[in-house]
């Protein structure tokens, strides 16, 4: 007993601790594994029974994720089957309430069924429609976030079932309505727990290619179960986050994925939604017909209209005899070509008598007539000055020459000399 202690307080408390040197043995770890599967709770998870063995008081099934490759056996009771009213068929769709459990002598790990139930139609739907109304309440249906068509695409790509009816009318009536449409196909499955991930890679690949321009993701009709992979959320993102428009065409018209709400266009059948993405050649055709005759006709009658302003601009006077006209202007250049003149001459001739009679003025004013009219102008002769620094000083009072002073006398003929006998007072005079 004290030896088996010893050891249990030797051993390493958690794996991480163990080592080469001081391992667990097999008997703890599988202990442990035990303890924490056993504390784990129950799943209820959602799958597809592919296979059902009934063995004496147990059944044995396999179930299979909706979308995706992943199946996980399990172990029931079979009073937990003889439950149901409706016994459970392989491909049945189910809800299980998994416990994992773990045999400690054996090492091996089982899921086992506590409970299980048919998924039914109604449940179905009621799923599909809590999802329809989450996603519309994140705004993914709004009108805003659709996309317009081109009005003719350079190819289409073609997500579809392989060698489908579908895919078929698609096709058909697209070359019916345009002979040179182009197609990139991509054929995938659609139902069945690989439809997803298919579509969704179709749809990535297609979204980048260069040349696509609208993508059509199309099935015939089917029971609510082939269609639900057109209700999986992970595809309904995928399809919102595409660049390019998307149309959906998936079934009749009664059936309604949530792939219809998400896509750019919803088309009722995949025969409409070839006569939606490509215009009919023969109706563009008589569209291009009847624009030329609409604007043959708005040319003609432009011509003629203007036609009419011509000939009504022709048949005025003023076109019709422009010489009259310039016979009109060319007696008003006369006119007021003479009345230019009149009013030049009258100008000089004024300005004439002004400038004689300005002269005649200046004249008056001159020194030159007052020395005409016997006036003289006496200076003091250069050097006689009485007031140094002046010359030739204009004698203005007798003070200023008194007697033997040399004078300069100015007169109109002339210049002569003279000299003062002294100065006389004006009352003498």
């Amino acid at each position: 007993m004290s030896e088996d202690l010893a050891a249990a307080t030797t051993l390493p408390a958690t794996a991480a601790e163990t080592s080469p040197d001081n391992p667990w043995p097999l008997q703890l770890l599988s202990q442990k594994l035990k303890m924490h599967i056993d504390r784990a709770p129950s799943a209820w998870v959602e799958g597809q029974v592919i296979e059902l063995n009934r063995r004496g008081g147990n059944a044995y099934l396999t179930l299979r994720d909706i979308d995706a490759e992943i199946s996980l056996p399990a172990s029931v009771w079979t009073n937990v089957l003889d439950r149901q009213q409706t016994p459970l068929e392989r491909g049945s769709r189910v809800v299980a309430l998994l416990k994992a459990e773990f045999w400690l002598k054996t090492g091996r790990l089982s899921m086992s069924v506590k409970d299980i139930r048919p998924v039914g139609l109604g449940d179905l739907l009621a799923r599909i429609e809590r999802l329809r109304q989450a996603l519309a309440a994140e705004g993914l249906f709004s009108d805003a976030r659709k996309k317009r068509l081109p009005l003719l695409p350079h190819r289409i790509g073609l997500i579809t079932g392989r060698d489908s009816d579908a895919k078929k009318d698609v096709l058909r009536n697209a070359a019916l309505r345009w002979p040179a449409v182009e197609f990139e196909i991509r054929e995938v499955a659609v139902q069945g727990n690989t439809a997803v991930a298919q579509i969704i890679a179709a749809l990535q690949e297609l979204d980048a290619h260069p040349v696509v321009d609208v993508i059509v993701i199309t099935r015939g009709g089917g029971a609510l179960e082939d269609l639900l992979p057109f209700s999986n959320e992970e595809l309904i993102r995928a399809v919102s986050d595409a660049a390019t428009p998307v149309v959906s065409a998936i079934g009749h018209e009664a059936d309604r994925p949530i792939l219809d709400d998400v896509a750019d266009l919803r088309a009722s059948t995949p025969t409409d939604a070839a006569k939606r993405i490509v215009p009919d050649v023969v109706e563009e055709l008589t569209r291009v017909r009847q624009a030329r005759d609409h604007l043959r006709r708005g040319v003609t009658r432009l011509v003629e209209r203007e036609t009419d302003r011509l000939a009504a601009l022709r048949s005025r006077p003023v076109l019709a005899s422009p010489e009259v006209m310039v016979g009109t202007r060319l007696d008003d250049v006369e006119r007021l070509k003479g009345r230019s003149h009149a009013a030049i001459n009258t100008a000089v001739v004024r300005a004439a008598d002004q400038l004689v009679h300005l002269r005649a003025q200046v004249r008056a004013l001159s020194p030159q007539k007052t020395l005409d009219r016997g006036y003289a102008v006496v200076q003091l002769s250069d050097g006689e000055s009485p007031v140094p620094g002046t010359r030739r000083e204009v004698v203005r009072h007798p003070s200023q020459a008194p007697a033997g002073t040399p004078l300069t006398v100015r007169v109109a003929g002339g210049r002569f000399t003279a000299q003062s006998t002294g100065g006389q007072d004006p009352a003498d005079s």
